[in-house]
């Protein structure tokens, strides 16, 4: 693309150049980048063609910026319904750019969300006067839901629905969580009451909708009376209030 100064042709991927100038495509935290993004999820609602969001540059460097969608699995082949306008560009230091997610016909599922990620890589320039250098493309890697026009419930209000139980393998006990619900549930933490010990789970997998997720109860004994207390992240970002509900022995 011209006027973008010297950066690499394919930028998703690792390449050297005669000079011994490497790049590296890293996954990284959004936050050990220079860009910063206007969110931290991506919800796209079925009824809309597009969803927009607004990446930032707030260093005194510019930088090539790549968006692109993918699976879950993060692999370059599996085509997918959604495309990033402009998928490249230039932003210079303490400028903004908006891209826009623009939805294609697709056959995903009507009666639960879908889940894909956002990619914004971020590569530096290449500095011609040095014949020797390390630049790292780093990238931010954000979930993406698509969330079919026929969902209208609130996903809050829908959390009270999770149901809690006790499953017992091979001597150990675990936590499992069952959601009835057409949305995600990304918790931003899940604490375990029982006989007046509470206890932090830790590494608390996301809970896919209409489906059941279990966790390591490690460290907890079981007893009559347990309840969880959990909070989880909204649409925007956000934390939801704790909500406590009981946990039913399940064996």
């Amino acid at each position: 693309m011209p006027g973008l100064f010297k950066w690499p042709l394919n930028i998703r991927a690792v390449s050297i150049t005669c000079t011994f100038t490497a790049f590296f495509s890293l996954y990284l935290p959004s936050t050990q980048a220079a860009l910063t993004l206007s969110g931290t999820r991506v919800v796209f609602n079925g009824e809309k063609r597009n969803v927009s969001l607004t990446i930032s540059n707030p260093s005194d460097k510019a930088f090539a910026v790549q968006s692109w969608v993918n699976t879950v699995t993060d692999d370059q082949t599996t085509a997918v319904p959604f495309i990033v306008s402009p998928p490249l560009f230039r932003l210079n230091a303490n400028k903004e750019q908006q891209i826009q997610i623009n939805g294609l016909p697709n056959a995903l599922p009507r009666d639960r969300e879908s889940l894909f990620y956002l990619n914004v890589q971020e590569i530096p320039q290449i500095q011609t006067t040095e014949a020797n250098q390390l630049n790292i493309a780093l990238r931010t890697r954000i979930k993406f839901f698509y969330r079919p026009q026929e969902l209208k419930d609130n996903p809050v209000d829908r959390l009270k629905d999770l149901s809690w139980s006790l499953q017992k393998e091979r001597n150990q006990i675990y936590l499992l969580a069952s959601n009835p619900s057409p949305f995600h549930v990304s918790f931003i933490r899940i604490e375990v009451i029982s006989n007046g010990q509470v206890v932090v789970l830790d590494n608390t997998a996301m809970l896919s909708p209409l489906s059941s997720q279990r966790y390591n109860l490690r460290g907890v004994k079981p007893t009559q009376g347990m309840q969880v207390t959990f909070s989880a992240i909204t649409d925007y970002g956000g934390f939801t209030q704790p909500i406590t509900l009981p946990v039913s022995s399940g064996f």
